[in-house]
């Protein structure tokens, strides 16, 4: 019997897809996968016998990344998953920016107590008069699941579309409007745009990269919408633009000391994928990616090791094997299968920066010993007998 552990509450409809070889623990040590949403796990201990951490989500800066590779456990987000969610609260955040919507609640609730609050507010209404985003142009920065979605959802409100992103994958490409024209510098982004949305993820290279020479190369009174993560964005920079006119609004998903509460700032308390759909999208499925590397060792969609597929074993055996990228590790994997006068009649090897990670399918069972001897290889981080 199989056991899982939940880090944070996960979506009943996400976790009845468990076959009945499993079985929820309430002691993080006994399970061989982990389930979480936001609850941080860089200060724990990760025991010898987790095998993999379903993200139920796509950010995973509450996951110790490269400390888990080490150990082999591999780690899954679910991209796309709750990308309908994030859309549609960045079409929402933009018409909010545009028309100065929030402004104009809190005078009506301000004025609540005024008897002649209808007529008062047709004379004051013209102080919260916004734009159409109809004619405008969108600089989406970022191709994923839900920069596409924003894109076609924008070209069907009549905005014009610019996307930035070197690395657009072929299934975005395929899915996103003909009509959105593809550009090979942000710059044009910055210098272009009426409303300009972010969608990339954090990483080192990505940290900050809208900062005081972006917010400079921008149309004066852009909209700028972060949906993303805060840290993407020099947000004292954006209040500067702000305050000198440059920014007419910022729109963030982030609620910190820097935003809320700004004037120019419209800051949300982090509801981007917080809908009973996007958490019930995300946990179905983390918990199918769960299943699929517990019982076949394939990894689909992890983000610290290459995806890798070998399907259903059909042999005797599978060995999984995660270790460094280097030089010579196949020769010598196979070395100890034929000292042990065992056949692979099936293998794969896929790697991702320093890391890869090696299926073997084997002609008779892998014992002990073979294990063992995996183990001794300078390189290797983990040894699995998947089957």
């Amino acid at each position: 019997m199989r056991q899982y552990y939940c880090l944070n509450p996960i979506a009943q409809v996400g976790l009845v897809n468990f076959s009945r070889d499993y079985v929820q623990t309430d002691r993080i040590e006994e399970a061989e996968g982990v389930l979480v949403r936001s609850a941080s796990m860089h200060e724990m201990e990760l025991p010898e016998k987790l095998l993999a951490v379903a993200r139920a989500g796509a950010g995973v800066n509450n996951i110790p990344l490269d400390k888990c590779a080490e150990k082999g456990i591999v780690v899954f987000n679910t991209p796309g998953a709750n990308a309908n969610g994030v859309k549609e609260l960045v079409i929402a955040g933009m018409l909010l920016a545009s028309r100065d919507i929030v402004d104009g609640i809190n005078w009506v609730k301000e004025n609540c107590a005024d008897g002649n609050i209808a007529k008062d507010a047709e004379k004051e209404k013209k102080k919260f008069a916004g734009t159409e985003v109809m004619g405008k142009r969108l600089g989406i920065i970022g191709l994923g699941a839900i920069g596409v979605k924003v894109a076609n959802v924008a070209r069907h409100l009549g905005m014009e579309v610019l996307g930035y992103d070197p690395y657009v994958s072929v299934d975005a490409a395929w899915m996103l409007s003909r009509d959105v024209r593809h550009v090979l510098d942000v710059n044009e982004i910055y210098e272009e745009c009426d409303f300009i949305t972010i969608h990339v993820p954090l990483l080192e290279a990505t940290k900050g990269m809208v900062g005081a020479e972006a917010v400079s190369r921008m149309k004066d009174g852009v909209i700028l919408l972060n949906f993303a993560r805060d840290l993407l964005v020099d947000e004292k920079a954006v209040l500067e633009g702000i305050a000198s006119g440059k920014v007419r609004r910022y729109v963030s998903d982030f609620p910190n000391p820097v935003t809320a509460g700004q004037e120019g700032c419209i800051v949300i308390p982090h509801l981007g994928a917080s809908t009973e759909e996007s958490e019930e999208n995300c946990a179905v499925m983390a918990v199918r990616q769960l299943q699929e590397y517990l019982e076949n060792g394939n990894i689909q969609h992890s983000v610290n090791f290459p995806d890798c597929d070998m399907g259903v074993c059909t042999s005797a055996s599978r060995v999984a094997v995660f270790h460094r990228n280097i030089a010579n590790m196949i020769a010598k994997f196979s070395s100890v299968m034929g000292w042990n006068n065992l056949n692979i009649v099936n293998m794969t090897n896929k790697s991702r920066g320093d890391v890869a990670y090696t299926m073997m399918d084997l002609e008779a069972p892998a014992n002990e010993s073979i294990v063992n001897q995996l183990k001794t290889i300078d390189g290797v981080f983990r040894v699995r007998v998947v089957k």
